[in-house]
Order: C-alpha cells, then sequence, then structure tokens
C-alpha cells in the first residue's frame, strides 16, 4: 500500500488533504460563531468560546517536534482527519441536549487539537514527498483547495443551513451541517488511507526525546534573540489586531435584526455574499497583493498593505450606521472587505517570512511567527463579542477602527533586518565575500 501511495500523483491526494486541512477551522472559526447564535448563546460568549478554540493553532509548533518521533506522518493526517470527523459529528448529537453549549466546545476543543496536529503532520508529508520543484508546482494548488473548503464551508455549509432552516427547524438544519461535514471528513480520511504517502518513518528513541526537547528549547530560546525580534512581534501581533475584534462579530451583526443595529440577512445570504463572493475576492487579493509586494519591494509596499488591509474595516461601520436594504451594495461592501483583507494579509506573511524567520532554523521560526499571528487574532476575539454586547455595533465598529492605530504606528516604524530584494541579497552576499 506504502508503494502505491508513492506512486500516486500528487494530484491525488494534494487537494483533497489540503482541502481537508481547511474544513475544521473553518468550521470552528467562522461558522459555529453563526450555529451558536441561532440557539441564542450571547455574542460574549461566542466570540469568547470560539476564538480560545483556535488557540491550539498558535501552540502547534511546541509539540510537532515530538511527532518526528512516533509513528508515519500519513499515520497522524489520518488519524486525526477520522477523529475531527466523528467528532463533529459527535457536535450534532449533542445540539439536542438541553444544556448542550458546553458539550459542544468541550467536543469542538477536541476537534481543534486535531486539526492542528493535522496541519504539522500534513505538511511533514508534503515537503518530505515532493522535490523542491514539485513543491513550487503544487504549492497553488495547496492554497487554492484550502480556500475551497472555506468556500464550502461557509459559503456552501451556511448556505444550506438557510435553506434547511426552512423545512426542519433550526436544529435539524445544523445537525445535518455538522452531521455532512463530519461526514466529508470521514471519507476523506479512509481516501487517504490509501492515497496517501508514508511522509518518512518514526525516530523514537529515550536519546532521541531528550535530544529533540533540546533542541526544541534551543530553537526557541533562538527566535527570541533574534535582533528586533520585541518589536517584530509587537508587529506581528498588532497587524491583525481589528481583525481579531472584527472576524467573530462581522457574521453576527450581518444576522442581527435590524432593530439590534444589524443587517437582517438571513443564513443564505451570509453563506453567499461572505462565504462565497467574499471569499472568492479574498483569494484574488491575495493573489494580486503578491504581485504588488513583487513591483514596489516589501519595504516600499508594506505601508500601503498595512492600510489596504485595515482601513476597509470602515466598511462595517459604515453599513452599521446607514443599514443599507440593496443587497448589491451590502454584497459589495463585504466583497470590497474581503478583497483589501486579502491584498493586506500578503505583507504580514512575507515579513514572517522574509524578515522573522531567516537563519539557521528558518521553517521553525516561521512556524513560530505565524503563531504570534494567529494569537494577534485570538486574544481581541476574545473580548470582541463583550465589547459589542456592552456598545452595541454601531459603537463597536468605531472601536474597532480605533484599534487599527497601533498597527499604523508599528509598520511605520519596523526596521528590517534582511534586505528585501534579489539585488539586497546579491550586494549582503558580495560584502560576506569580501
Amino acid at each position: 500500500m506504502s508503494q502505491t501511495s508513492r506512486k500516486a500523483s500528487p494530484l491525488r491526494w494534494v487537494p483533497t488533504a489540503y482541502f481537508a486541512m481547511g474544513l475544521p477551522l473553518i468550521m470552528l472559526n467562522l461558522v459555529a460563531p453563526i450555529m451558536f447564535n441561532d440557539f441564542g448563546i450571547s455574542d460574549t460568549q461566542v466570540a469568547f468560546w470560539t476564538s480560545l478554540l483556535i488557540l491550539p493553532w498558535s501552540l502547534k509548533p511546541f509539540w510537532s517536534p515530538l511527532m518526528e518521533m512516533y509513528r508515519t506522518k500519513k499515520f497522524f493526517v489520518v488519524t486525526t482527519q477520522l477523529l475531527s470527523g466523528v467528532s463533529l459529528a459527535l457536535v450534532a448529537m449533542a445540539l439536542p441536549l438541553p444544556d448542550f453549549f458546553p458539550y459542544a466546545v468541550a467536543i469542538m476543543a477536541v476537534i481543534a487539537f486535531s486539526g492542528a496536529t493535522h496541519d504539522i503532520a500534513l505538511d511533514g508529508v508534503y515537503m518530505h514527498e515532493l522535490s523542491k520543484t514539485q513543491q513550487a508546482q503544487y504549492i497553488g494548488w495547496q492554497g487554492a483547495f484550502y480556500n475551497i473548503a472555506k468556500v464550502t464551508a461557509m459559503g456552501g455549509l451556511v448556505y444550506l443551513a438557510g435553506v434547511l432552516e426552512e423545512h426542519v427547524g433550526v436544529l435539524y438544519a445544523w445537525m445535518t451541517i455538522m452531521g455532512l461535514c463530519g461526514g466529508i471528513l470521514i471519507l476523506l480520511g479512509l481516501y487517504h488511507l490509501r492515497m496517501l504517502p508514508s511522509g518518512g518513518g518514526a525516530t523514537a528513541s529515550a536519546d532521541g526525546f531528550r535530544e529533540t526537547m533540546r533542541e526544541t528549547w534551543s530553537v526557541f530560546m533562538q527566535f527570541f534573540r533574534k535582533r528586533y525580534i520585541w518589536i517584530y512581534i509587537a508587529f506581528i501581533v498588532f497587524y491583525r489586531f481589528a481583525e481579531g475584534l472584527v472576524i467573530k462579530i462581522v457574521p453576527l451583526f450581518l444576522k442581527a435584526p435590524v432593530a439590534d443595529q444589524g443587517m437582517g440577512l438571513t443564513k443564505s445570504e451570509i453563506g453567499l455574499y461572505y462565504g462565497t463572493f467574499g471569499v472568492v475576492a479574498f483569494i484574488v487579493g491575495s493573489i494580486l497583493g503578491g504581485y504588488f509586494i513583487s513591483w514596489r519591494g516589501l519595504r516600499r509596499a508594506l505601508f500601503p498593505l498595512c492600510c489596504i488591509f485595515n482601513v476597509p474595516f470602515a466598511v462595517y461601520a459604515l453599513l452599521a450606521w446607514a443599514q443599507p436594504s440593496n443587497p448589491v451594495l451590502v454584497c459589495g461592501a463585504i466583497v470590497f472587505e474581503y478583497f483589501s483583507y486579502g491584498f493586506g494579509f500578503v505583507g504580514l506573511t512575507l515579513f514572517i517570512m522574509q524578515q522573522v524567520a531567516p537563519g539557521k532554523h528558518q521553517m521553525a521560526h516561521y512556524a513560530f511567527g505565524s503563531a504570534l499571528a494567529n494569537l494577534g487574532v485570538m486574544l481581541p476575539g476574545m473580548i470582541s463579542g463583550l465589547i459589542s454586547d456592552a456598545v452595541g455595533y454601531r459603537a463597536f465598529f468605531l472601536w474597532a477602527l480605533l484599534a487599527t492605530l497601533p498597527a499604523f504606528i508599528c509598520t511605520w516604524l519596523v526596521p528590517f533586518t534582511h534586505p528585501d530584494t534579489t539585488a539586497g541579497e546579491a550586494k549582503t552576499a558580495e560584502a560576506v565575500e569580501g
């Protein structure tokens, strides 16, 4: 079986595996808030708990070294896909319970740790099984199907939940959605049991464990000894701070009644505007943002990218105050914000890659930087519901705009340690050789 899967074209497992990577995170981060809101859970609780659930994605660099020591990476990928699928089915079964919320959150915590572990293992398979040329060749498929998972969950499944609600009610609609998503992951797990390559064998030993822990601690400490690292940490956290505030609240705002300062959209409309058109705009924005950086260079592009990333959150303040009823206008505002979000987001990703990560442990330090970026979204997300419940959506989105100011200040002042152009790298290399 292993030899058969090794000979399989990467197209037989890369798209499906990265689709499976995206599904649990989107279900917990974006779909679950809408579901919990449908059952009358307050914005405060929804935002706090669904933000806390993404913590494992921030902590995954700390247990990733242990996974090298036990079983194959394929084992972890398949196991976590099956575990996440079964857990989503258990969420569906928990929904009819009188006090379902703590049980659903507890099961989702299992999904979160499973999903984060899945990400570590799958990236390991990808890097181990594919050559450098193939990694570049299939990176587009990887990103495309990760985002297709977002369209499927936040677009298709939320839209379907709205349709089902009209026929079978809220409870059975969401039971069906959670069960359906769980079934998809189980089927993908069974498919990858046959098609996924092993990703390398285990390396477990007592000495290996101690050495791995020493090396992990050394890599961790070297990250915090980097030049300007505390400035970089502030930049990474504040770049996405406003996003962390609004990301949980926007779907709830779009769904809330007009009388409660919301937009009064149906779940089907949210799935179409926010989860489909918006995500497509995000993908287009990400691609164009990459070309913008290649044209301007990261140093010259970074502040404009920060502005493009943060300023468009103003559309939600405008929607909250104007509450337009024209669906084209509402959809256009969401698409504009998502396009800008994708366009500006690549600036942070590339900064971590080019300025924070370089050095002896580039891959591990990139993972640390990415974890900090996730933390920058999680922490404000945990209090976003509390703020929106206290002041209402109109004032909340004004506070979110105020929260963009630290991002502008950090971006304007952030220093560059490494050259951000090929010419700069060449001059540095010449200086070192001379």
